[in-house]
């Protein structure tokens, strides 16, 4: 990882904020998200926002210039921010239960360091933890839109802040000296004699009986010792021994293995079946029961539950998108596409492309326990909306909410797919029909057919010029329905997501609050229409925004071309902001850009910015035909980047180790979307039923050198991350193929065209597990 040089600006000076310190037998404290008056008279004036607060910026023609959906997310989860505590215990440590879903990002780890920062602790000290669904948090526990770090910056540090002030003044009295004259390193404070007292002594000494408002001041950012340095997660020992817990480690009493006959069409319904009595005799099983989703088994191991779902005779009624193929959803995309107005009387170039569904699965598969009874229920599952979880569990359950405790574990990767709860609600219906408690697990079968996918898109760019003058830029993006039922994370929203007509202005304002133009090309308008709600769709990873970039820098380089510009002298000349041309200079320059190339092999650079933050990626691909045509089993090979450079600035990084590794991740995604990773769909059913036969890029495919460039801090605040890669991973990846080829890329992923594996059979849904491992083992 890198740390080169770039535009710097100042971060926001010290600020006083009021926190609390709750009445508890130990030392707990929270924020308020209000700014205390100065501890003087002739104090300095307050400097910028504090950091995760959106300044009112002077509007433009780009939306996200004046507010985004980070800065929406944020202002929203403000009011609740004085409930989220943290705790300082005897033993010296410091715990907070975080209201967000770790699923691999790493927020466990980052939210640790600005607790260590504050309160000066050693970082392995610091335990986090995710908390339960909890409705009055409101808006403030929704996990996703690259929003964790940006709306919990200072609300965390604030409470940790309030923390270090309590055990500093309860250290006075201890100690016998002023509060100015101690120093608080490593979890033990130190007086002038030499005298020290550590903080889990401190800890109920600095307690209060009553809840109380206290002024806290911050740490200024070249006070920083854990921010901003690049540290290992904290979680990586558990994870790579096989300590860390996920929902199906959980050893919850009588919750046995329990899975799903799922319908061979999407959301298809159980008409009748005919052998329950001779499935449920089967060796191990307990139970069999027709849910709305399919027929349930329970048993004793998750073999018995394959071997029965396997067995069952069902028959099943039509689904939601029976009969349906590529070429039917395609031309539904044409006939929903909003018209762009007449052609411009100004030379253009006006392109349409299309980008096929793809899987949102992730490496653990889609789970969840459920233990209902008459009474009450409880659900353990890994939630990125757990309030909505919790609220939906409980108006399906027909039980009060507060009868209805939902446990946020740990996930196995996410990408979007944990915005849904389906597998929670699934596994509480199972529950309450068979009175039992369950542990559900999707086959990975379930997820690629009857699961979250990315939905099927067109998008449409007209730029119009004259000479090297972009004149406007036109995107008309069409879309099947994007789910965004999980709304902000409570039921409200959630509902509005839902409704008829509302779900489409939903969408709309989603899609114009996540769209920013980093370029100069004069009058702008991009709008979004969605058709055919009957798939399921979600979030993933970026949302619309690598379609919708991709198709953006794909005709951008076809501008250049057309006008005999370098395509990065093109970009470099028109972006807007400073913090956009560094990067894009530094992947230049990194890459070196422009050097002499084999024939069939070319670069392609992009760039793309969002939520405060903006990134660039250049890439290296090798088209040539022994490189395409690589003999892979059931797989197909085609092109391969084989070099990748990305630049990354996110404002200020907390823990640039971790960015490094999500803009990895981020790069991953983004030559599997234009070069491999899609789903076939035919007759009402995707074809790919695991990732055997799912091509998410894979060894052969990932590039030989790769490097990330961490820009150094210059804003003070961090911007949005987990997804910031995607976009102009996929974009660049794109490009470079136009180049290599000399045609230009039009319909994604590249190889969708070419189907490469025998599908498996849709009846019975879950395929029979390999046999054969050993024929392939090198």
């Amino acid at each position: 990882m890198d740390t080169s040089t770039g535009a710097h600006r100042p971060g926001p000076d010290r600020r006083r904020f009021l926190g609390y310190v709750l009445a508890a037998p130990t030392l707990m404290t929270a924020a308020q998200l209000v700014a205390a008056p100065p501890a003087a008279a002739h104090a300095p004036a307050a400097g910028p926002p504090p950091a995760g607060i959106p300044a009112v910026e002077v509007p433009s023609a780009d939306i996200t210039e004046v507010v985004d959906l980070n800065d929406l997310m944020t202002l929203a989860a403000l009011p609740t921010s004085g409930l989220i505590t943290v705790q300082v215990h005897p033993d010296g440590t410091v715990s907070f239960a975080l209201p967000r879903a770790e699923v691999g990002q790493g927020i466990t780890t980052s939210t640790a360091m600005l607790i260590a920062e504050e309160l000066d602790v050693p970082l392995d000290r610091v335990r986090v933890t995710l908390a339960d669904a909890r409705p009055e948090l409101v808006f403030n526990q929704l996990t996703g839109g690259s929003n964790t770090t940006f709306s919990t910056f200072t609300p965390v540090r604030v409470a940790a802040a309030v923390a270090r002030g309590r055990l500093l003044d309860a250290a006075a009295v201890e100690l016998g000296a002023a509060v100015g004259e101690l120093t608080l390193k490593a979890g033990v404070v130190t007086g002038p004699t030499g005298r020290s007292v550590g903080i889990g002594t401190l800890a109920g000494k600095a307690a209060s009986a009553t809840s109380r408002a206290v002024a806290a001041d911050l740490k200024k950012a070249d006070e920083f010792q854990v921010i901003g340095t690049p540290r290992g997660r904290i979680d990586a020992r558990d994870a790579v021994t096989g300590r860390k817990r996920f929902t199906m480690d959980l050893a919850v009493p009588d919750a046995a293995p329990t899975m799903v006959c799922r319908p061979p069409t999407i959301n298809g319904r159980v008409g009748s079946v005919a052998n329950t009595a001779a499935v449920r005799a089967m060796p191990g099983v307990t139970d069999v029961a027709v849910v709305s989703t399919g027929v349930a088994v329970r048993a004793r191991t998750f073999g018995q539950c394959i071997d029965a779902v396997r067995a069952l005779d069902v028959t099943w009624r039509p689904g939601t998108a029976e009969g349906k193929s590529d070429e039917s959803v395609l031309e539904e995309l044409r006939d929903a596409e909003l018209p762009m107005g007449l052609p411009p009387l100004t030379p253009h170039v006006d392109t349409t492309f299309t980008f096929h569904f793809r899987g949102n699965s992730a490496l653990e598969t889609n789970c969840a326990i459920a233990d209902v009874r008459p009474d009450r229920a409880e659900i353990w599952s890994s939630l990125k909306a757990p309030i909505v979880a919790r609220e939906a569990l409980a108006a399906k359950l027909g039980l009060p909410l507060g009868a209805v405790t939902v446990h946020v574990t740990e996930g196995g990767g996410s990408f979007g797919r944990k915005l849904f709860f389906d597998a929670a609600l699934e596994a509480a219906e199972i529950s309450r029909k068979i009175g039992k408690p369950v542990k559900l697990m999707w086959h990975r079968a379930d997820d690629a057919r009857q699961g979250r996918v990315h939905p099927m898109a067109t998008s449409r760019v007209r730029m119009a010029h004259l000479g090297s003058t972009v004149l406007g830029f036109q995107q008309r993006h069409t879309s099947v329905a994007t789910d965004l039922g999980h709304g902000f994370g409570e039921i409200v929203t959630a509902l509005a997501a839902k409704l008829p007509v509302a779900d489409l202005g939903f969408s709309e304002t989603f899609f114009q609050l996540t769209q920013s133009m980093p370029y100069n090309f004069g009058v702008t308008g991009r709008l979004l229409n969605e058709t055919d709600k009957g798939f399921n769709t979600g979030s993933m990873r970026n949302v619309y925004s690598p379609d919708a970039t991709c198709a953006r820098e794909i005709v951008v380089d076809q501008l250049a071309a057309k006008i005999r510009q370098d395509p990065y002298r093109f970009r470099l000349d028109r972006l807007k902001d400073d913090r956009s041309k560094a990067v894009l200079r530094k992947v230049a320059e990194a890459g070196q850009w422009g050097r002499t190339m084999p024939e069939g092999t070319a670069q392609g650079i992009a760039l793309h910015s969002e939520y405060h933050s903006t990134s660039a990626v250049l890439v290296e691909i090798d088209c040539r035909p022994e490189t395409v045509n690589r003999p892979v089993r059931d797989g197909v090979a085609g092109p391969r980047v084989t070099r990748a450079v990305c630049a990354v600035d996110v404002g200020l990084p907390v823990n640039p180790r971790g960015l490094e590794a999500q803009m990895m991740g981020c790069l991953m995604d983004g030559i599997a979307q234009t070069l491999t990773s899609s789903l076939h769909l035919r007759d009402g059913h995707f074809l790919e039923a695991s990732w055997d036969n799912y091509f998410y890029t894979r060894q052969w495919n990932t590039p030989p050198e790769l490097r990330i460039i961490v820009m150094p801090p210059t804003t003070g605040r961090p911007g949005g991350a987990g997804e910031l890669g995607v976009a102009a991973s996929m974009a660049a990846v794109a490009c470079a193929y136009g180049r290599a080829t000399g045609t230009v890329p039009t319909t994604f992923p590249i190889n969708h065209g070419t189907l490469s594996f025998t599908p498996k059979p849709t009846v019975p849904p879950v395929p029979a597990s390999p046999v054969d491992g050993l024929d392939h083992a090198i």
